[in-house]
């Protein structure tokens, strides 16, 4: 797997991070290894990251983090979930391009949480997994 940037946090050390609590949102990327789109967009996430150092970035390897996201169905490279307070409010496959993604978050950022509609039960469980300031209980 590549180096993850600093600013992409594991996956795996979402649940429970202690910056989950004072984040506005939560940016998931979900990717593959493999997958060299996901490799070139891990760059343009990190700038983004940079940009927005109140947000959570977390990354994602669906074989890698299989336990915690295997449940998740990805379909199209680099897919996205956003979530604001354990609510997912986006959850699709997202070009790799930094400009559109940055207008993405920041839309989301800036305007008052609405769930997203037909968010697979998987990312609704994750989403409650990391919940308010994370470690929350996944069934709650």
């Amino acid at each position: 797997m590549p180096e993850i940037p600093s600013l992409l946090i594991p996956v795996s050390t979402l649940p429970g991070h202690p910056r989950l609590s004072a984040s506005p949102l939560v940016v998931l990327a979900l990717c593959a290894d493999w997958c060299g789109t996901c490799r070139d967009f891990q760059h343009a996430l990190q700038r983004i990251a940079e940009a927005h150092g109140e947000i959570v970035f977390a990354w994602a390897d669906i074989e890698d983090d299989a336990e915690l996201v295997g449940d998740i169905e990805v379909e199209t490279f680099p897919t996205l979930a956003i979530f604001r307070d354990g609510v997912a409010l986006h959850f699709g496959a997202s070009l790799p391009q930094e400009r559109p993604v940055a207008r993405l978050i920041d839309a989301l950022a800036d305007h008052p949480a609405r769930a997203a509609t037909a968010v697979p039960a998987a990312v609704d469980a994750f989403a409650r997994l990391i919940g308010r300031g994370g470690g929350g209980d996944p069934g709650r």
